[in-house]
């Protein structure tokens, strides 16, 4: 009688919610084809709270045994079909195979299964939600949904019919649906599949693991490569191809235990969902009410945040240069960028090596070693020490950082199949990486006739440091970068770990700049008209400046490509929607410092220190400061109008 009720309760659900009446017209496909099949597959949508008000045993069948559950529906859905005639050519109740796909579980801890926990639960057999980042995954393969077996005694009855009907069952191998030591139930003799029956589905294999495991290796750089211990998936049929790696999801499945895999324990998914990354709303108080203080300036705004960041691991204005750009390559990259170009990669040149290396940069982004740019999604690819690397390790990143993609090549043999295939996937992240010059060997190899101002980058090849949008020298002996606070700070930092050695720190936080981050990098920036000028009117003339009759011009075609990127990023640190032209002269004050280390200074000099002229004091300096910067920018017209023919560059009183 309980089972009856539950027969009449899901017939109810299913004319409620419309379920019905998609099932209709699934039949409906499979009767006009005219083609037996073994099985005949049906997904049938299911809101747990919908059906729980319903009839609260059915539910809790669905929720607890999700098998058991199936075979009422699938009771109900044969009486259907029988009942209107709605497949011809469909003979038993085992033939038609019922997916019952959930909306969503009950927020209960009950419901959520932990990586952290051990052990997990895969005998109850019921359904759990868990929530993962994919770092791996197959290609897509076939698997048997449904086959039909006879006995092969042919005096038998049931060597005739569709009375051994073998389906597919959560957690199952191929071999537990098809092989060939099956007997009759009957007369005991062996069965034999009717292979012209067989239903093939698609399947696909994803590992994916906790958030909380990825964020644990944050900042952390090996050359020696290591693995995430990892969940397996089981995506099927319209599930498959829906997952990327580097992207969070939400995964409602059936932990089972397969003993044939090296992780025993795997997840029958049953419907995934895409996860969102948190926008924040706004900024924190502080940062809100800083920003309004220097409404005044386009300027002083991302000269403070430069300033006072990472103050738990640096004295504020200490490496002010390569902070800001820091913060420009972090509000730049974004996942969900439609175009891939648009991050931000740097270079740098530095002799300080140990304090780059333990910079974790204090943001939130994923920072991961190389190897691992897909797992770098909406984040940063930090891959260390580029002399460290061999020729044909330099050689596949700068074809990845060209395409902004990786593809994997599968021979086919190697996997038993005739054909070779090759996936690609995209790359949304943005790279940092360093030269260490510090090196003896290094340092006996560098060259003495450099031009002035220019870097010898020698060590790795000119074409994969021209890929990077910013070449930074970091040379701690500078008067831009002091000794001594560094040392001061390290000391101090040795002594108490965990403690605020500066006002900024307390003032604003790591969570702080957290949110800040988050909400620059999702602002959708414009430029404006006369910024637009500007930055096409400064890459025609540094390119006319820079090109010989031998080898032609030095700026790259991606030359302008990179200033849009580092002009849009200074629009979003100041949390602007519109570019302006002070956003334009900050980015060509960089990049005219980046092509000066790789190419020597030309008749438009840039100071190395031009974005930061005078240390960061107080209210006084960064006047002096924007001072400066205004006559930058009249000099940065004067270049443009002299040796940027063809362009509409004027001063706003023309």
């Amino acid at each position: 009688m309980s089972n009856l009720k539950m027969k009449e309760a899901a017939l109810v659900y299913l004319d409620r919610s419309g379920g019905l009446q998609k099932f209709i017209n699934d039949c409906k496909y499979y009767n006009d084809s005219r083609q037996s099949y073994a099985v005949y597959r049906f997904n049938i949508l299911i809101n747990p709270s919908d059906i729980v008000e319903l009839d609260a045993e059915l539910g809790n069948h669905i929720l607890h045994h999700p098998v058991k559950a199936a075979e009422v529906f699938q009771s109900v859905c044969f009486i259907a079909v029988k009942t209107l005639s709605l497949i011809g050519q469909l003979q038993t109740e085992t033939q038609i195979n019922i997916v019952l796909k959930l909306t969503h579980l009950p927020s209960l801890p009950s419901y959520s299964l932990n990586f952290c926990e051990f052990r997990l639960d895969y005998t109850s057999q019921r359904f759990y939600m868990m929530q993962g980042i994919v770092i791996a995954m197959t290609t897509v393969t076939k698997y048997t949904q449904g086959a039909r077996f006879l006995c092969s005694d042919e005096a038998c009855p049931l060597s005739k019919g569709f009375q051994y009907i073998r389906v597919h069952a959560p957690g199952a191998t191929e071999s537990a649906t098809v092989r060939n030591d099956f007997l009759c139930n009957l007369c005991s003799s062996s069965l034999q599949e009717d292979r012209k029956f067989r239903v093939l589905g698609d399947k696909q294999i994803v590992e994916i693991i906790t958030a909380k495991a990825l964020h644990a290796f944050q900042g952390y750089s090996n050359t020696q490569p290591f693995r995430f211990q990892s969940l397996t998936i089981f995506l099927r049929d319209e599930l498959v191809n829906k997952m990327s790696i580097g992207n969070e999801y939400k995964i409602i499945g059936i932990p089972t235990c397969v003993k044939t895999l090296q992780t025993s324990v795997c997840i029958e998914a049953n419907s995934i969902t895409f996860c969102n990354p948190k926008v924040p709303s706004g900024i924190t108080d502080n940062f809100r009410c800083l920003l309004s203080l220097t409404s005044s300036s386009c300027w002083k705004f991302t000269a403070i945040l430069a300033n006072i960041f990472a103050s738990h691991i640096l004295p504020p204005g200490t490496y002010n240069f390569l902070k800001l750009c820091l913060l420009m390559s972090l509000v730049q990259t974004r996942d969900s960028n439609k175009e891939l170009e648009d991050c931000l990669d740097i270079l740098i040149i530095t002799s300080d090596t140990l304090l780059v290396d333990r910079n974790n940069y204090g943001t939130g982004a994923v920072s991961i070693q190389a190897g691992s740019a897909l797992l770098a999604k909406g984040g940063i690819c930090f891959i260390g020490d580029l002399a460290s690397y061999k020729k044909d390790k330099l050689e596949q990143l700068q074809s990845v950082m060209e395409s902004r993609s990786i593809t994997v090549y599968i021979p086919g043999k190697k996997f038993g199949d005739d054909t070779n295939q090759q996936t690609t996937f995209p790359i949304q992240c943005s790279f940092w990486s360093f030269i260490d010059m510090d090196s003896s060997s290094r340092k006996n190899m560098q060259k003495t006739n450099t031009l002035i101002g220019q870097m010898d980058c020698s060590l790795i090849p000119a074409n994969l440091v021209e890929v990077f949008g910013l070449l930074i020298n970091c040379n701690e002996s500078s008067p831009c970068h002091p000794f001594l606070p560094t040392v001061q700070h390290t000391l101090k930092k040795a002594i108490d770990p965990e403690g605020l050695l500066y006002l900024a720190s307390k003032q604003f936080t790591t969570e702080d700049f957290e949110k800040l981050l988050a909400f620059a990098k999702n602002l959708n920036v414009e430029f404006s008209l006369e910024a637009e000028r500007m930055v096409h009117g400064y890459y025609l003339a540094s390119r006319r400046i820079r090109t010989d009759s031998i080898c032609g011009s030095k700026l790259s075609a991606s030359a302008l490509k990179y200033l849009i990127s580092l002009s849009e990023a200074h629009a979003r640190l100041n949390l602007r929607n519109k570019v302006l032209k002070e956003d334009v002269l900050i980015a060509v004050l960089l990049f005219e410092t980046s092509l000066t280390l790789k190419y020597g200074a030309t008749v438009f000099c840039v100071a190395p220190n031009a974005v930061f002229p005078f240390e960061l004091y107080n209210e006084e300096y960064l006047e002096q400061r924007d001072i400066y910067l205004t006559q930058c920018q009249q000099q940065l017209l004067q270049f443009i109008a002299t040796y940027g023919p063809g362009t509409a560059v004027f001063a706003s009183d023309e």
